[in-house]
């Protein structure tokens, strides 16, 4: 492989120090060059360092591109890899021409590059915006980079995190921290606790948080000392600054500093104030030499350092918790050895030189898989999936989590569109494409560039609702097989559809489909009698019962922030809003305090639809003598998972609440409201306390009374019927890749 990287030559901090760490590394294991557009001590470091760098300088930007093409044409690259503004613009010109992939590294907030300069605002951040969409495959350099990526419309299946690392392995400095302070002149006592940083002196580094917190700090303990390593335009306000404070015997400008660890080596604490960072260097350099460190809560910085653990984060400009968490680790020296030793620990395992080489070389083989799948099939995306998303239901949040997890379980790099109501919101969960589930134009356009059509999931095509559902996904079935895509109904419940015209439409339309899986029998019944035959039709499983519960410490947390016991025993309640509301809420009101009247347990209220179902949950808790519990807020699905999983029994009108439950081998207890719960009560052999519009309170405890005193037997059995749900919901995801993989 052969990778040209691109750069402007004239990066300091940071970036320098990733791109050149970055291709040194790779160099060892690929074909790598580096093109600097600028001569200076940015290309004099990588020579230096046995980089195979050229500088390509020529006075315009097109005879620039021209010496960049004739280069690749003479070396053939694989793949360019662009960092900055300059190198964007140009990677877009070189594409153009040569068609070879390009990959570029943001690291930083590109619409923040040039705040302090609107000439160079308005001409190189503004070309680095618009260069910035005409390449295909972004890096970021943390997590919270490639999150801001995505808020702002890129293709999530095309953004990777490379986080900076360092050779955890190399000799550090042995520059003594007596020698260091000689060097610049200072003098303290032995037992002074210096607190340093080093940082570009601009407004983004946040340096006016540092002395509003140095103030505080010494007021408290004149014996701390502040080394602000770096030059840059705010030097002489904040100097000015420092001044005013009444600092001069504390705080101490180094200016520039050569060799930034041997400041490292010299302090006690290691401190980053910044407003925005990607992924500093200076807090992997403060790890290296096992430096306690106080960070804003920045970038990717939480990804590294979690607060109390092995450093301290606090929010931009709140001097006051910085101030704090200074002097905690200043009056405790044991603690300062106990930080920095865990930031050591976890920074050699996840945040080395050689990790950030392994993942890049992973990055570019992907690049060049996808372009070559590309090349091949024709197709931009693999499958187009469609179903009741975007709508804050845990339920259909939790079948998209699962035909995502199980379709990239067996195809890793599966390219896939979501058709949402929230497409940003599902790009942003998810991690795959996503676009407004109404916007027909942009559906057909993409329709044409992906080869399956997936009906994903949940009783889409019913008219118990509203016939309009069932128009809008008959009619995307419809114009996906006009188009000529393949078309599955994955994992659906079908029906009760009520209208002999919905009924004689249905039939038409998805006789065309190429294949039908079914979650429950009631469906495949239903489809019997609908008359269609021509798709293979499997019975299949809701994909939902392949998920995985989040942490028990993760839920431990969540319960104790719902202000409940994690030890205490429960009895979880899944509810919704139906007809003759007021007569069922009423029955299950008393249902939840007999049982804690009989058996002593609390109920604890799940919402499975958020916020929609706190109003039901509350009219039921306002008719209770006994305290209950009820989860307020909202959490992802694995999360939900978990905290059902606390429950020793579910009683549930929510068919999701039940799949989680019964995922979980919690004993369950249906209250019917449509036919796909009954359907699915029936299909794994549990009862059902009868439908809600007439629900009785003597029925439904004599069911309760009989599933809690069997719940070990039927633990037991759901242990069974589940391994085999789970096997059979897998089988969507392969007949899914099957029709996918056909010519």
């Amino acid at each position: 492989m052969k990778v040209l990287h691109l750069i402007g030559g004239g990066d300091v901090g940071g970036a320098k120090s990733h791109v050149l760490s970055l291709v040194n590394e790779l160099g060892k294991y690929i074909d790598v060059k580096l093109i600097s557009f600028r001569k200076g001590p940015f290309a004099d470091d990588a020579r230096a360092m046995g980089i195979n760098v050229e500088i390509v300088k020529t006075g315009t930007i097109l005879t620039d591109i021209r010496k960049i093409l004739h280069i690749i044409k003479n070396e053939d690259y694989d793949v360019i890899h662009s960092h900055g503004a300059k190198a964007n613009m140009i990677a877009v010109s070189v594409k153009k021409f040569t068609k070879i992939p390009v990959v570029t590294t943001v690291h930083s907030d590109y619409r923040l590059d040039y705040l302090q300069n609107i000439l160079k605002m308005f001409s190189f951040g503004l070309i680095n915006t618009v260069a910035l969409r005409f390449i295909e495959y972004h890096i970021g350099v943390s997590n919270n980079f490639k999150q801001m990526l995505i808020k702002r419309r890129f293709s999530p299946q095309n953004i990777f995190t490379v986080y900076n690392g360092i050779d955890f392995k190399k000799e550090v400095s042995n520059l003594s921290k007596e020698h260091f302070l000689n060097k610049y002149n200072l003098n303290f006592a032995k037992d002074d606790v210096l607190i340093g940083i080093l940082a570009r002196l601009h407004p983004v580094k946040g340096i006016s948080t540092l002395l509003q917190a140095a103030k505080l700090v010494v007021d408290k303990n004149p014996s701390v000392k502040f080394l602000i390593g770096g030059d840059g335009e705010e030097r002489k306000s904040l100097e000015k600054k420092a001044s005013s404070l009444g600092l001069n015997n504390n705080v101490f400008f180094l200016g520039f500093v050569n060799d930034p660890l041997d400041l490292i080596n010299c302090i006690d604490i290691n401190v980053l104030t910044s407003l925005s960072e990607s992924f500093p260097y200076a807090i992997l350099e403060g790890a290296l030499f096992k430096k306690a460190t106080v960070s804003t809560n920045v970038g990717g910085i939480s990804d590294l350092i979690e607060s109390g653990k092995n450093g301290f984060l606090f929010e931009p400009k709140d001097h006051k918790t910085f101030s704090k968490h200074l002097l905690n680790l200043v009056n405790n020296s044991s603690l300062r050895e106990k930080m920095g030793d865990s930031l050591f620990e976890k920074a050699n395992t996840y945040f080395s030189l050689h990790n950030m080489c392994k993942t890049q070389l992973s990055i570019y083989n992907t690049i060049l898989e996808r372009e070559d799948e590309k090349r091949k099939s024709g197709y931009t995306y693999d499958t187009i999936i469609s179903g009741y998303y975007g709508f804050k239901n845990i339920g259909d949040d939790a079948m998209l989590k699962a035909i995502i997890d199980n379709l990239q379980s067996y195809k890793k790099d599966v390219r896939i569109m979501v058709l949402s109501k929230n497409p940003l919101e599902t790009r942003q969960i998810y991690n795959i494409d996503s676009i407004n589930r109404f916007n027909i134009p942009k559906i057909i356009s993409i329709m044409r560039k992906s080869k399956l059509f997936l009906n994903g999931g949940g009783n889409l095509l019913q008219d118990n609702t509203s016939t309009r559902s069932l128009l809008y996904y008959l009619g995307m079935i419809w114009l996906a097989k006009k188009i000529g895509m393949k078309v599955m109904i994955y994992a659906n419940g079908i029906g009760p559809l009520n209208k002999k015209n919905n009924r004689k439409l249905t039939r038409k339309v998805v006789n065309q489909v190429d294949a039908i899986t079914l979650r429950e029998e009631l469906s495949h019944r239903e489809i019997q009698n609908l008359g269609i035959k021509k798709p293979k039709i499997s019975l299949t499983a809701d994909p939902a019962v392949t998920i995985k519960a989040e942490s028990d410490e993760e839920v431990s947390q969540i319960l104790l922030k719902e202000n409940i016991n994690p030890s205490e025993n429960l009895i979880g309640f899944s509810v919704r809003k139906w007809s003759d509301y007021e007569k069922y809420q009423t029955v299950i009101a008393k249902v939840a305090d007999y049982i804690y009247d009989t058996y002593g347990v609390k109920s604890l209220f799940i919402p499975m639809h958020y916020p929609g179902d706190l109003l039901i949950i509350d009219n039921i808790t306002a008719k209770m003598k006994n305290k209950c519990y009820v989860i307020r807020n909202k959490y992802s699905v694995p999360q939900m998972l978990g905290i059902i999983g606390r429950t020793q029994l579910l009683i549930g009108m929510r068919l999701h609440a039940l799949i989680f439950a019964a995922s979980l081998k919690i004993p369950l207890v249906g209250l019917v409201y449509e036919t796909k719960v009954e359907g699915f009560m029936q299909y794994i052999d549990q009862p059902s306390a009868g439908h809600v519009s007439s629900l009785e309170f003597e029925k439904i405890i004599e069911t309760v009374d009989c599933v809690w005193n069997k719940r070990d037997s039927i633990k037991k059995d759901l242990e069974k019927t589940t391994e085999v749900l789970r096997d059979k919901a897998l089988k969507n995801a392969k007949i899914a890749l099957e029709l996918i993989d056909e010519n």
